[in-house]
Order: structure tokens, then C-alpha cells, then sequence
């Protein structure tokens, strides 16, 4: 799908969908283009195959989310889910990728892929949240897998890069005090924006000791989040996103 600028508003310019891949876009009280993005499937195991590619056209605003979390289920032997997302800004757009959370049950098998293409004046508010297990259910993730990688590149060089891969014993290893501490979810964000300096500050003011922001250039802010469930992580991710992105984050969220 694809956005583009009419007057002072965002419009949708094309969509094409298939499988249990769909978008809903609800009404914006502002010049955003919101869109929502579903998985009628209701999760992701061994064998599904997921991409989704984004443009925001010159000088548009762009808001994706999904309308719930997003779940990885148990995989047969020899079996991953693919989640291939490729995220398109052109000049003087802005595109916010705020996805609710991907909750990794026992057993589960997920590569997932995120890329990101942007103009050299275009903005970027990306977050993207995970949950091992939900720790209110006791569950642990004895044997899991699962491989993340994030690259965003400005004008065809390479701003970001983070790549995570878990396998096996995942909550043994989220234990280690050099690894997550006995975190049960976790959040990265990143904005790419000429203000982002600006923000570093309150940024770090609202975060609790398990969590750093940082500025990679001045335009370039990072965040790692570590909490030891989905709750306490969203009761620290929610106030950032609002400060972030100058307003209030999708509805869904608040569901």
C-alpha cells in the first residue's frame, strides 16, 4: 500500500491485499492517513508466509499499527513463520510504525525481517514491542526460536542495524544478567527526525532503570526497553510513543 498528499491531507494512493492479509483505515482527526493492519488468521505458525510492503509518498503522513497482538504458535519440527516487512519513507514524509505487540508462545518458530528505505529529509517513528511467554499464564519458553533483524537506511547508507536470534531455552537465556535480567518482553524504538535531540531528555526522564535512550546522530534516537511482562512494558512504551509522535497513538492500543 501506498500513501500520497492531496491539499493538506494524507490519502491513500494504492492497496493491494491477499491471504489473511488485510488494512482498515479508520477515520484521522488530523492530515495522517491511519491504517490498521490485520492477520485473519489469527497468528503465525510454521509455514506462514507474511510481507508487507509500505510507501509514504512525498510528504505525506503515515500511521500503520495492527489491530491486536500479534501471535507466533507452536511450529512443527522443521517449520518457521516469515514475517517480511519493508517499509518505504520518501522526501519530507513520515511514516510511524507502531505494531502492538508479538507474543512468542512454546514451541513457536518465527523469522521475522523489517527494512526500512528512506529519503534524506524523510521522518521515521518505528517501535516494534515482543513478549516471550505471557507471564499472568506461567508460560516459559523452553524451546523457541526466534530471529529478528531491523535495517534502516537514509539515501542508501545504513543508519540501523540490530539483529537478534534466540533459540532453544529462550527464558534460561533472557535470565542471564548480561542478556535481559528475567525480562519477559521487550521494546525497541527508534526516530529518525531533525528534532530528536530535542527529545532525549524527556525521553530518559520517563524511563525506569531497565531501559537507556541514546542518540546514534543527532537526528537518530534509539531506545531499548526491558520489562518483566507485556503490562509493564506498555505502562512505560505508551507515554514515550505519545511524546514521540506528538500526539496520541492509535486507538488500538488503548483496546
Amino acid at each position: 500500500m501506498s500513501s500520497k498528499e492531496v491539499g493538506t491531507q494524507s490519502v491513500l494512493d494504492r492497496l493491494y491485499q491477499s491471504g489473511s492479509a488485510r488494512c482498515l483505515f479508520p477515520r484521522s482527526a488530523n492530515a495522517t492517513l491511519n491504517t490498521v493492519i490485520l492477520n485473519t488468521s489469527g497468528g503465525l505458525t510454521g509455514g506462514d508466509k507474511m510481507r508487507v510492503t509500505v510507501t509514504a509518498g512525498v510528504n505525506s503522513t503515515l500511521t500503520l499499527t495492527t489491530q491486536a497482538c500479534e501471535r507466533a504458535y507452536k511450529a512443527q519440527p522443521d517449520q518457521v513463520a516469515q514475517v517480511c516487512n519493508s517499509l518505504n519513507v520518501e522526501n519530507g514524509a513520515r511514516l510511524n510504525w507502531m505494531p502492538q505487540e508479538t507474543i512468542l508462545f512454546e514451541g513457536s518458530a518465527l523469522h521475522r525481517r523489517l527494512r526500512v528505505n528512506m529519503d534524506g529529509n524523510a521522518r521515521l517513528l518505528m517501535v516494534e514491542p515482543v513478549v516471550f511467554g505471557r507471564a499472568a499464564m506461567g508460560e516459559q519458553l523452553h524451546n523457541c526460536q526466534f530471529r529478528d533483524r531491523i535495517k534502516i537506511m537514509r539515501d542508501g547508507r545504513l543508519d540501523y542495524i540490530d539483529s537478534i536470534n534466540l533459540t532453544g531455552d529462550v527464558s534460561a537465556h533472557l535470565t542471564l544478567s548480561n542478556v535481559a535480567g528475567g525480562a519477559g518482553a521487550m521494546a525497541s524504538v527508534v526516530l529518525v527526525d531533525p528534532l530528536a535531540e530535542t527529545h532525549l531528555d524527556d525521553v530518559r526522564a520517563l524511563l525506569p532503570d531497565t531501559a537507556g535512550a541514546s542518540l546514534l546522530a543527532n537526528d537518530v534516537l534509539v531506545l531499548r526497553l526491558l520489562a518483566p511482562d507485556s503490562f509493564t512494558l506498555r505502562k512505560v512504551l505508551v507515554p514515550v510513543l505519545r511524546l514521540l509522535n506528538h500526539t496520541e497513538i492509535p486507538r488500538c492500543w488503548m483496546i
